[in-house]
């Protein structure tokens, strides 16, 4: 029998066989990555140094995607939940995602919080995973797996429908007709919230809008007192700004350690110049507490020192805001001081920042860069 003959023999016998070859490789890729997102969320299971509720959430997803491999009935997006899931909070990104040089993944809020507390630890941040060090400079965006989260499906929490991750926030906001609102008497203090669906059912039979003048008068009384404390803080700023003497500057604030046997964090700008003035900014978190690293809600406070001699009394008020290259969220805030050679540092005051998510983002960064305003107070 010839060499072609022997091939054409054999045609039909390695049909099958290829045939049986591709469906066990096609199927195993997705079971490949199922694999090993089940030991990944294994090894975070068996991690000591991990918090006790991560170990036990890991061990639970461990658990569902090792069976859901086993079983071979898992779906697709439940196998790639285990693969996509970041590191820190084994929960799917809902920005950005960020990997270390390794490709282990971690989310923005959680790649954040790791650099905020090895600043506050004075250590080398590293990935959760491997160990390896993890900053800005070092660590990368995965704009591919960014992108395939997006597009996984994921729970209306009104509705229970699946939709594409991307196309969840607008439907929640604009589309469901579970989604709760408020009745569009609110401001006349109706306190109704139900369903999206129900709204017009319960605005044609609401009662507010035949209320009498004095019950109304009362509700807007109220509105009045809230709206005059937001305009007392703007007209505060544009009497501010009509002093004679004004000057501002760009500060940074760098980090430093005391000298105590538990070194605590501090920051502190260089000298600079204002108002023909020498001074300085100190800083420091949840109020030099001992171990802030401890805590999950993380403040910043400052100082104003005056470095100048006076020959009389200084009276300024002075406020900080982000700088022009930062995206930190800063809420105004006037604080007022009269400087002297005797007192010539203001007392800790809060820096008003919106939460402890912008308090992390200050703290991750390598330096704070944010703006002074300092207004002089003629006699």
């Amino acid at each position: 029998m010839s060499g072609a003959e022997e091939a054409g023999a054999g045609g039909p016998a390695a049909g099958p066989a290829a045939a049986a070859l591709g469906e066990a490789a096609g199927p195993g890729l997705p079971d490949e990555a199922g694999l090993a997102g089940a030991r990944q969320l294994q090894e975070a299971a068996g991690d000591p140094d991990a918090p006790p509720k991560k170990r036990l959430r890991a061990a639970e997803a461990a658990e569902a995607a090792a069976a859901a491999v086993a079983a071979g009935s898992g779906k697709l997006e439940e196998r790639l939940y285990s693969v996509l899931c970041c590191t820190v909070c084994l929960d799917l990104p809902k920005a950005s995602v960020y990997q270390c040089t390794n490709g282990h993944l971690m989310c923005a809020g959680c790649f954040i919080h790791l650099l905020a507390d090895a600043r506050l630890k004075e250590e080398q941040a590293t990935c959760p995973n491997c160990r390896c060090e993890i900053s800005k400079s070092l660590c990368c965006r995965n704009l591919a797996v960014e992108k395939a989260v997006s597009e996984l499906p994921s729970e209306c929490g009104f509705c229970l429908r699946q939709f594409p991750r991307s196309l969840l926030e607008r439907h929640q906001k604009e589309e469901c007709q579970d989604r709760v609102t408020q009745c569009k008497y609110k401001r006349i203090g109706c306190p109704w919230h139900g369903p999206f669906h129900e709204l017009t059912v319960h605005e044609a039979a609401c009662a507010h809008p035949t209320k009498t003048g004095n019950e109304l008068m009362e509700i807007l009384d109220e509105m009045d007192q809230s709206h005059r404390k937001e305009m007392q803080l703007y007209n505060s700023i544009f009497s501010l700004l009509s002093f004679e003497k004004i000057g501002y500057t760009e500060v940074q604030f760098r980090p430093y350690r005391t000298d105590d046997f538990i070194t605590r964090l501090y920051y502190e700008t260089p000298r600079f110049t204002v108002l023909n003035q020498t001074w300085v900014l100190k800083a420091r978190v949840n109020d030099s507490e001992r171990n802030p690293n401890l805590s999950c809600k993380r403040t910043l406070s400052f100082q104003l020192l005056l470095k100048s001699k006076v020959t009389a009394p200084l009276e300024c008020s002075f406020l900080l805001l982000k700088g022009p290259y930062d995206d930190v969220r800063i809420s105004p805030v006037i604080y007022h001081f009269v400087f002297t050679n005797e007192s010539n540092e203001t007392d800790y005051v809060p820096l008003p920042i919106i939460d402890s998510v912008e308090c992390n983002k200050l703290l991750a960064a390598k330096n704070i860069n944010l703006r002074l305003f300092l207004f002089q107070i003629q006699k």
